[in-house]
């Protein structure tokens, strides 16, 4: 179980998936040692009902032939050895599905609670480890006291469990010793199922509630408060105050660069003052181009470049109006509005070649 950190009182927030996502490359996961007893238990039962048929086949032979020929077999020199290793070799290849299937159930135990974790965090060395008065902490921890008491209930209980079950086979688990090495493999076969079937439905169970428990522990260990959720946001989207100012010197660039572009305008329509859009024309486009516009101040800004450039300033309201809302900068103009913009270019053009305007 996960070690017993004090809990703040305002800690009171659900812990952001960025917070656990740090907890777990640290090697920090809710993670039930029950649930991988378990999965354990299960395979040690699955091996027995399924791979303990073999294995007592691979067993028997060598095991026959062990206690046939005991009293001629040589142990002098390497004949000692070489029994050793026939035995080890026999053994290691009847043990070798079971414990195949064992490694499986463990790791199965472990991957559903959490993915994989690749984390030599917890290897590096810390004080606290070494702290009397955290290992004092620790020792007298909420976490320790439920270990504790777990410990003593699964103890009685699965004592309990076995007995029940061993008690009225005490007879011929005695006889054992006197049957046939095959018969006696076959009893202790259905003697151990019978028990680990009824050890693994209490062992469910305890699985279940002890990762309820280790869930939650971690879970409220890693609760935030409001401060430290602000602060995450800042660090993972940026300080609100940094990303306005940011945005304030973008825009004034863009207004700079629109502003830039008035000076070679054919035409700034105004409402007078609320409104303005400065247009350009030449005869090799298919349409006015919208170069700039602005409402109140910048609107103002537009129109006095535009009067110290010499470009024409007409104050036409419904006009500067429909055009500021329906054209994008550097867009054409609608077509809904050629005609008006058209009479428009058309006039100041006029104003221009009579000299009644000079750029």
């Amino acid at each position: 179980m996960a070690e017993d950190a004090g809990d703040d009182s305002d800690k009171t927030e659900e812990p952001t998936q960025r917070r656990l996502q740090e907890a777990h490359d640290k090697g920090d996961v809710a993670k039930s040692t029950e649930v991988v007893t378990f999965f354990a238990l299960a395979a040690i039962t699955l091996s027995i009902g399924a791979a303990s048929g073999l294995s007592s086949q691979l067993l028997v032979v060598p095991m026959r032939g062990l206690i046939e020929h005991a009293a001629d077999l040589s142990v002098e020199g390497g004949g000692l050895r070489r029994l050793f290793l026939s035995l080890g070799t026999a053994v290691g290849i009847a043990l070798a599905a079971p414990m195949a299937i064992l490694a499986a159930g463990a790791l199965i135990g472990n991957l559903i609670q959490h993915r994989a974790v690749f984390s030599a965090q917890s290897l590096e060395p810390r004080f606290d480890k070494v702290s009397p008065l955290s290992g004092m902490k620790r020792l007298f921890s909420v976490d320790n006291a439920v270990n504790f008491l777990r410990g003593l209930i699964k103890v009685a209980v699965l004592g309990t469990v076995m007995f029940t079950v061993l008690w009225p086979e005490r007879d011929r688990l005695d006889a054992l010793v006197t049957i046939d090495f095959v018969k006696s493999l076959t009893v202790a076969r259905s003697v151990s199922l019978r028990m680990l079937g009824t050890i693994l439905a209490i062992m469910f169970l305890v699985a279940v509630l002890d990762y309820a428990w280790v869930r939650w522990r971690w879970t409220k260990r890693h609760m935030m408060s409001l401060k430290e959720i602000k602060d995450e946001h800042k660090q993972t989207e940026g300080d609100p105050m940094i990303k306005g100012k940011i945005r304030q010197l973008r825009q004034e660039r863009a207004r700079n660069r629109m502003m830039s572009k008035v000076p070679k305008a054919t035409v700034v329509v105004t409402n007078p003052t609320h409104y303005a859009v400065a247009l350009v024309y030449e005869t090799d486009m298919q349409a006015p181009l919208c170069v700039a516009k602005g409402v109140d101040e910048v609107a103002l800004r537009i129109r006095a470049v535009a009067t110290e450039a010499g470009v024409p300033v007409i104050e036409n309201p419904p006009l500067a109006r429909a055009l500021y809302a329906s054209v994008e900068l550097d867009q054409i103009i609608p077509e809904q509005h050629y005609k008006a913009v058209a009479q428009l270019i058309s006039h100041v053009m006029n104003l221009k070649k009579a000299g009644a305007w000079r750029r």
